[in-house]
């Protein structure tokens, strides 16, 4: 069976899987924090350590159209209550590939380890690897999440938002790396949508990651 992460390298290739109206289960997952349901068009991969017959059958008793069942949230609240795990939100999922040359706001741009920093602190209970640069208003966060991929976050202070900095920042990320860039954008912030379809990332999927510790930190609808 392929695994997770050659099912990514897949995707951020544009090689994405049959579009057939089936379920993949992935199982055992990975890691312990890497649990949850990806849906890619007309195919769904779900991440668990729990028996595959299980998801299957859980699937087949829903009531709704077969293409939308492992995304339905009967599904998702049997999936949490079966494991134990909790859940935010369905995310967009975006890529992109890596840029040559300096990065926007190169000069402006510096590299920091501020823990102390909530976008910062978000990102190491999630991620791993985590690095973080500044630029006056806005942080941008790159680490190893979901099957070891490079993931990226942004934060923009209040004051100086709507004059491009999400999008120059997201667009400096690619530069920073030498693989492909991964973005989960919860769709409701449709200004961080907008951003990074600006800076040349491609919606992929969507996909809902399960957690097994409470969320201590709250929910937040800027996490990409």
């Amino acid at each position: 069976m392929e695994g997770l992460r050659d099912i990514l390298d897949g995707v951020a290739r544009g090689d994405f899987p049959p579009a057939d109206g089936r379920t993949t289960v992935v199982a055992p997952q990975p890691a312990d924090r890497t649990a949850g349901v990806l849906s890619f068009t007309a195919h769904s991969v779900v991440v668990t350590d729990e028996d595959p017959a299980w998801v299957y059958d859980t699937l087949r008793g829903l009531d709704c159209d077969a293409l939308s069942a492992p995304m339905n949230p009967r599904f998702l609240a049997a999936l949490m209550e079966r494991t134990g795990r909790t859940a935010e939100t369905v995310d967009a999922v975006l890529v992109g590939t890596p840029l040559p040359g300096e990065p926007p706001l190169a000069s402006r741009l510096r590299e920091i380890e501020d823990a102390g920093h909530p976008r910062i602190g978000y990102a190491r209970r999630r991620r791993d690897d985590v690095r973080a640069w500044a630029a006056e208003g806005g942080v941008l966060v790159v680490g190893r999440g979901v099957a070891g991929r490079l993931e990226v976050s942004v934060e923009v202070d209040e004051d100086v938002r709507h004059r491009g900095l999400g999008r120059l920042l997201v667009s400096a990320a690619r530069h920073l790396v030498t693989e492909p860039l991964w973005a989960q954008v919860a769709p409701g912030n449709a200004r961080s949508v907008r951003a990074f379809q600006a800076a040349g990332y491609r919606p992929v999927g969507a996909e809902l990651l399960l957690s097994a510790r409470p969320r201590s930190a709250g929910c937040s609808d800027s996490r990409s």
